[in-house]
């Protein structure tokens, strides 16, 4: 580096003296040109030759290096060669190049090299396989040295010239090659050469496979053994063996079908592996691949498609088109595929596309070149592949097809459209004739409707036959009378959906309807099988109708019609018998009014009035009617009863039995007229009045002992009917008094003769009751030695039990200690109660406690009073 630097410096001071300090001096600024052999051109030191310091004289760095020849190796910068990449012996020159200056001669210079003729150096030995086509000897030289020039010969040991690349293709053994080069004269007259030794040893051969490409459902049964060595061409034999099915490495024979049930449609590897000798170290061993492919027939049995879509005449410039193929029961494989399709038609061809089959759907276009003009095509699919498969199999596509029509526009020129006349808000006919244009088929067709009447944008559904159709224009789009205009402005094909414009008009006359707001009917009730009359009003100035009505209800009819004259805007006439024969409410409804004179209805609503056909009753039912005299029963006291029956005295009588009137035996007859005053036939009723004994009382029957406790059974028991008289304790409205009623003295009772089947008798008893005969009683009683008068409800008077009834008369006093009276008492009046009632003592108090002394009258049989004492206690 540092000697670079000095010789840079010494190369400036030079140029600086010449071109500034001695600007008068003249040279040649390249330098000399220079000669030199390198007859040893594979010296290393070639490799790096500075063409500046061969020069002579005083060369002026930083000019520009060039070559006079294709030499390869120079750095025209630096002006450095290597001369060992140059390929072959001679002159080489090259010429420096400085800028032209003053005092400068020449500005260039040349230096000429002539190179030596080089052979190479061989390689101790060259051993190759002969599994390569060709050998180059030149590989066979020492890559280590300079390689040799390239413009000699090869020659093989015989002396013949050979190419550099020699076959070697299963060839084996050891062979010599002499390479000769030409000699250059400069350094030695003779041609050097150099001999290389080539050994080839033999690579084993495995042979070239020829794959096999089979269908599954068609081709496997001729493959069910087979040798696999037919599937190879050239092999050595005794090799090795690989594959699915394979049992050893020296199996060769191998059932397809069944390799095709275990793993189903792919690529089946098999290789072949032949080794090298054991002292072959130079080629490797060798294995070659036999590859069976086996496909899978896909069935598109039952698969559809489906062409989107059809199209009207218009948009043919527009339209795009493209198909759904969906697959039948078989599963397809997702995947790319071919689809080869026709079409049909005077564009009609055979085009194949490749789409992709998603979930057993595959969708793709179809160019609409197809399709220029009006009709009917078919898109038939020819041929389904996938892009994977090498078409081993034929798939399985039947009658795989869809139909597109391009439809033509409807057209209504020439056509006709006549109305027939009708009336205000009534249906009008329309006929449309030679409309010869449309195919037959179904339309839907718009209009405006314009005139009297005004809408506008009205759609109707038509069908067309022969050309001819009608339809109907509905009764609200005529509710003005007058004249409208129908026109069609509108028709589109049902079937297509393809619409056009027209303009086809049509008139149409409209006639007034009659007057129906003020009609009214009337019918009033009616018992069954009476005529029924029904009155119509508010006909106005019509002079001719004909009624429509029906009857509902309990009358049911279906619409009946009647033609009536009209006066005064009133009509009448009767319902058929027929028509009324239920009873019950039934409600007419008027449903139309028709001008008989014009032909034009209305439809009424609400117009209708409710009557009743009232049931005439049928006869009552009765049987004979037995009375008791005792009942005094009347007429009202007949059954049925109640405000619609009335009873009469004969069959033929029209004039009603008061309801007083008091029955006798004998017949009477009974109507029924119902509310509304239907009358039944008379039915008639047997009337018996019937009458019982009354009782006898038995002698003495009425006298009793009150200590007996006697009771109305007792009583009962004295008379001629004892188990069915019965008493009450008045004569008239009185109370029955059951059996066990005790008896009172001097009680009144009425008996009456009561046979549980017979008439309660008319005729009583009437008994009054004494207490008193005790004669044969016993003769004692006890009076009590106290009482406490506190309210407790116990013992709170003081009273001699049952003595009314031995002494009916007596009378009792009671003194105090003082013998002032206290109380006075008798059997009207037989208890003390403790309080003062006498005027004399205390008077009106209460009586303290204490002793208190009684006499007791008897008042019989002259026995004489008794006499005690009694203590009260509070």
């Amino acid at each position: 580096m540092v000697k670079n630097y000095i010789n840079f410096l010494q190369f400036l001071l030079v140029f600086i003296f010449l071109t500034v300090l001695s600007p008068k001096i003249y040279s040649q600024c390249a330098g000399n040109d220079a000669h030199v052999d390198l007859c040893t051109i594979e010296d290393p030191v070639n490799q790096n030759i500075s063409l500046f310091s061969l020069l002579g004289g005083s060369p002026v760095p930083g000019g520009t290096w060039s070559g006079d020849d294709t030499s390869r190796g120079l750095n025209p910068v630096l002006g450095t060669l290597n001369a060992q990449l140059i390929s072959q012996g001679g002159n080489y020159r090259y010429t420096y190049t400085v800028p032209a200056a003053t005092g400068c001669t020449d500005n260039k210079a040349t230096v000429t090299l002539t190179i030596g003729a080089y052979a190479g150096v061989p390689a101790p030995h060259a051993t190759v396989c002969s599994d390569e086509e060709f050998f180059n000897l030149f590989t066979a030289f020492n890559g280590t040295v300079m390689a040799p020039h390239t413009n000699g010969t090869w020659t093989n040991s015989t002396g013949q010239i050979v190419d550099q690349l020699i076959p070697i293709k299963g060839i084996g053994g050891t062979f010599q090659y002499t390479y000769t080069v030409p000699p250059v004269l400069a350094c030695s007259p003779n041609s050097p050469s150099s001999t290389v030794i080539v050994t080839i040893r033999k690579a084993p051969e495995v042979g070239k496979a020829r794959n096999l490409l089979l269908c599954a459902e068609t081709d496997l049964a001729s493959y069910t053994n087979l040798d696999l060595s037919t599937r190879l061409v050239g092999q050595d034999s005794g090799g090795e063996w690989r594959g699915p099915g394979l049992t050893s490495l020296s199996d060769n024979f191998v059932n397809l079908q069944e390799v095709y049930d275990a793993g189903g449609p792919g690529d089946y590897t098999y290789t072949y592996t032949v080794y090298a000798a054991p002292n072959n170290k130079v080629c490797p061993d060798k294995t070659e691949p036999i590859v069976i492919t086996i496909e899978k027939r896909l069935d598109f049995t039952g698969a559809k498609i489906e062409v989107i879509k059809d199209i009207c005449e218009p948009d043919i410039s527009t339209a795009t088109y493209s198909a759904v193929l969906t697959r039948g029961s078989q599963p397809i494989p997702n995947g790319q595929y071919r689809v080869t399709f026709n079409v049909s038609g005077p564009n009609g061809g055979t085009q194949t596309i490749t789409a992709n089959f998603v979930n057993g759907v595959l969708n793709f276009p179809i160019s609409s070149y197809y399709f220029r003009q009006v009709g009917e095509f078919k898109i038939s699919i020819i041929n389904i592949v996938n892009v994977s498969s090498n078409g081993a199999c034929n798939n399985i596509v039947n009658d795989l097809s869809d139909e597109l029509e391009v439809h033509p526009i409807p057209r209504l020129d020439g056509a006709v459209l006549t109305l027939e006349p009708t009336c205000q808000n009534k249906n009008a006919l329309a006929d449309l004739t030679n409309a010869l244009l449309l195919p037959d088929g179904n339309y839907d067709i718009v209009y405006n409707v314009t005139g009297d009447n005004f809408a506008l944008g009205q759609r109707q559904n038509i069908t067309i036959s022969g050309g001819k159709s009608n339809f109907t224009i509905p009764g609200n789009l005529n509710a003005n009378s007058g004249a409208s205009t129908i026109t069609i402005i509108n028709i589109t094909n049902t079937a297509t959906g393809c619409t056009n414009t027209a303009n086809i008009k049509g008139n149409l006359i409209i006639n007034p309807l009659p007057n129906a707001a003020t009609v009214r009917v009337a019918v009033n009730d009616r018992c069954l099988h009476d005529p029924v009359s029904v009155a119509i009003s508010g006909l106005g100035t019509l002079t001719d109708v004909t009624i429509s009505y029906m009857l509902s209800d309990s009358n049911l009819s279906t619409s009946e019609t009647v033609v009536l004259p009209v006066t005064g805007g009133k009509t009448e006439f009767q319902i058929p018998t027929d028509l009324v024969l239920n009873t019950g409410s039934t409600v007419i409804s008027i449903t139309n009014l028709k001008n008989n004179i014009t032909n034009c209805d209305v439809n009424l609503n609400n117009v209708f009035d409710g009557f009743i056909i009232n049931p005439i009753p049928a006869a009552p039912v009765v049987n004979p009617q037995p009375f008791c005299k005792v009942d005094e029963a009347t007429i009202a006291n007949l059954f049925p009863k109640g405000p619609q029956y009335k009873w009469y005295n004969t069959a033929a009588s029209t004039t009603a039995l008061p309801d007083t009137t008091i029955l006798e035996s004998g017949n009477y007859y009974v109507k029924e007229t119902s509310a509304a005053g239907c009358t039944s036939e008379p039915a008639m009723v047997l009337v018996t009045i019937n009458d019982t004994p009354s009782p006898i009382l038995n002698t003495d029957g009425a006298d009793f002992c009150g200590l007996n406790n006697p009771t109305i059974a007792d009583l009962s028991n004295n008379t001629d009917v004892p188990s069915t008289v019965v008493w009450y304790d008045a004569e008239a409205n009185g109370n029955l008094l059951s059996p066990s009623t005790p008896l009172i003295e001097q009680g009144k009772y009425y008996g009456f003769n009561f046979p549980a089947s017979d008439c309660f008798s008319s005729e009583h008893i009437e008994v009054t009751v004494r207490l008193t005969d005790c004669d044969d009683v016993p003769n004692d009683f006890f009076i009590p030695d106290g009482f406490s008068p506190n309210g407790d409800g116990v013992n709170d008077s003081f009273v001699i039990k049952d003595i009314e009834f031995l002494y009916p008369n007596y009378t009792l006093e009671i003194f105090n200690r003082y013998g002032n009276g206290m109380y006075k008492g008798d059997k009207s009046k037989p208890a003390w109660d403790g309080i003062n009632y006498e005027k004399s003592g205390i008077a009106g108090g209460v009586a303290p406690n204490g002793v208190y002394f009684y006499v007791l009258h008897f008042n019989k049989d002259n026995k004489p009073p008794k006499q005690g004492r009694l203590y009260l206690n509070r």
